[in-house]
């Protein structure tokens, strides 16, 4: 079965600009990757309301309440690896400084027997729509497109992120 995610766009306008939070999600394989890693707060779900799921995985990832308002309809993306993504937007000034993210237990490395814990979710920041879209993952940088039209603001997405060099192991 396709697995689906739902997630919600949080935005507001500071210094007549138009920003919106993303996060970054925390565990070792993530830890040093950056453009094209970010993403709205969501989540999967099967058998519940999307809209429920967007409102559990945001509190959940960030410990935080949904911000009040009316929720904009942002449609549908398919990510690379074939996940669809439902999202909504709603207007709100989140404190990232409050956010303490939900903890992940997995073994890592994979196969080691080890278990380790980490945080969902490690850095939650307010971009604006540009500099969202060099960071947020491919696919999402849709949702910033559809919500820059509601509001009737312009906005022209940076390219696609650059894939990130691999790193390179160094005997000096």
């Amino acid at each position: 079965m396709k697995k689906q995610s739902a997630g919600l766009l949080v935005y507001r306008i500071k210094n007549g600009q138009l920003e919106v939070l993303i996060i970054h999600n925390g565990g070792p394989w993530f830890k040093n990757k950056d453009k094209g890693f970010w993403s709205i707060p969501k989540g999967e779900y099967a058998d519940e309301d999307p809209k429920e799921t967007a409102r559990r995985e945001f509190n959940e990832e960030l410990s935080l309440g949904v911000p009040g308002g009316e929720w904009l309809d942002l449609g549908t993306v398919e990510q690379k690896g074939g996940k669809t993504v439902i999202a909504w937007a709603v207007e709100g000034n989140v404190d990232v400084s409050r956010i303490k993210s939900n903890t992940v237990r997995k073994e890592w490395p994979p196969r080691s027997g080890k278990i380790l814990e980490w945080p969902e979710v490690d850095k939650a920041k307010w971009f604006t729509l540009t500099r969202a879209s060099e960071k947020i993952n491919a696919a999402q940088v849709e949702f910033l497109k559809r919500l820059a039209e509601k509001l009737g603001v312009d906005f022209n997405p940076a390219g696609p992120p650059a894939e990130e060099a691999p790193k390179q192991n160094s005997l000096f």
